[in-house]
């Protein structure tokens, strides 16, 4: 059987392949592994917009209390916002129920740990097995009053902004953003943050319904974003994903800003301020080349992980680095944050704009980006980390390799969260990039369906 756990929780079209019957066994075995040596634990639970979100609440926090455990409710908010107010609220882990960047038929489940931290592979395998296997034998299954019960926790919101607000010393009155929520967890906290910080604030898809989660919106479709931040003359524009833990940014000319150039941007306002420790970033396989040619030009070491959040952090951890991220937005602050925070990455990147008295057009030039182009396969969730071992797909693999030897380079992944080989080359002529990631990426297709 796959392994339940991707990169980012278990993750699944609900109530189908992430059933009700899934949540409270997930329920049950994180209160019985993340708070095993408390008598009575505490989860914080939070969710984002979509529609699947309550009905899996209700299970995951069934599954809870059915081992004595306390659920706290703090209702729509972001995943990052469950990582701090774990830590705030002194739980002893946090839930979150979102399917991040993907469509409304998805849902997810992914957990923290009592210092907001997501779980290493060890510890969601102990999850998973008793997921399978059930509660070990002599477990605990509380009667009568110990018996775990869900409280609300009304204030999570505010306290969420006001953290968010002390990340940065610098006021943002007379600047003009535009900010897409994307129909998800950020549509009351972002744009409560940037107005309340002096900002000017124009704000779009932020009237969810709980099926238009990242509908045409959203990091992942940044266009109408660009148009708006041209039409209405504004100085940034900032996109988030369902769960508003990835930023996508927009210039003031309605240029895209990717995670690539906003760490860029991070990177060299925290050099300048003396903040940026051991003078180093850290980024995965994925990131574009042009960031390697930057960071190295400015004196900056590049630290790179295979792809994953999650990857970027531990390496954080291990090394003492308080800056990572990936190409996709993912941008993790250790000085501010647990996890990526996509707010939190837009109030640092205004604010490196305030400081350096530029706009975020002149501040993202610093990287110049090499050709890249990405595809994404569609195959069989069984069959995904199987591309390695078939003769055909290695052979034109190899072909590829040989042709970007020196000027170039290809990455093969499989998706952490949905059934998908990712096909990335980089090189000098977009069109034949283009046209190599392409028919790779159908042949895989064919050979993993």
């Amino acid at each position: 059987m796959a392994r339940l756990f991707g990169t980012d929780g278990v993750r699944g079209i609900a109530n189908t392949e992430l059933t009700c019957e899934m949540a409270f066994r997930l329920g049950q075995a994180s209160a019985y592994v993340l708070a095993s040596d408390v008598r009575r634990p505490t989860i914080l639970v939070g969710r984002d917009t979509r529609i699947s979100g309550e009905m899996l609440e209700s299970a995951l926090v069934a599954g809870i209390c059915s081992v004595g455990a306390r659920a706290v409710l703090v209702e729509v908010l972001p995943t990052p916002a469950i990582a701090y107010l774990t830590r705030y609220y002194e739980a002893d882990a946090g839930a979150v129920i979102s399917a991040s960047h993907n469509t409304v038929e998805y849902n997810g489940i992914k957990f923290f740990d009592k210092n907001g931290y997501k779980l290493p592979d060890a510890v969601e395998d102990r999850i998973e097995e008793i997921v399978k296997n059930g509660l070990p034998e002599g477990a605990e299954r509380p009667i009568g009053e110990f018996v775990g019960r869900p409280v609300r926790q009304r204030n999570a919101t505010r306290r969420y902004v006001d953290f968010v607000k002390e990340t940065t010393d610098v006021r943002l009155d007379g600047l003009h953003v535009v900010l897409d929520c994307a129909q998800g967890a950020s549509y009351e906290v972002a744009p409560m943050v940037f107005k309340e910080l002096g900002a000017q604030v124009s704000c779009y898809y932020h009237e969810p319904d709980g099926t238009n989660i990242n509908d045409n919106c959203g990091s992942t479709h940044p266009r109408r974003l660009c148009e708006l931040v041209r039409e209405l003359g504004a100085d940034v524009g900032f996109a988030f994903d369902g769960d508003a833990d990835r930023l996508i940014a927009v210039d003031e000319r309605g240029h895209l800003v990717n995670g690539d150039k906003v760490m860029a941007v991070l990177a060299l306002s925290l050099k300048n301020q003396g903040r940026l420790r051991q003078n180093t970033l850290v980024a995965t396989v994925m990131s574009n080349m042009g960031l390697d040619i930057a960071m190295k030009k400015h004196g900056i070491k590049l630290e790179k992980t295979v792809v994953g959040d999650r990857y970027v952090l531990e390496k954080m951890l291990a090394e003492g680095y308080v800056l990572g991220g990936e190409q996709s937005g993912h941008v993790i602050l250790l000085d501010h944050n647990t996890t990526g925070d996509g707010i939190v990455t837009a109030v640092q990147v205004i604010s490196a704009m305030v400081k350096a008295g530029q706009p975020l057009s002149k501040l993202a030039s610093v990287m110049k980006t090499m050709p890249q182009i990405l595809y994404a396969a569609n195959v069989a969730d069984s069959k995904k980390y199987d591309y390695d071992k078939n003769e055909k797909i290695m052979a034109a693999i190899a072909e590829v390799e040989a042709k970007y030897k020196d000027i170039g380079r290809l990455v093969i992944r499989a998706s952490g969260t949905e059934p998908r080989v990712r096909v990335m080359i980089e090189g000098p002529d977009q069109r034949e990039i283009d046209k190599d990631a392409y028919t790779l990426s159908k042949l895989i297709e064919k050979e993993l369906a």
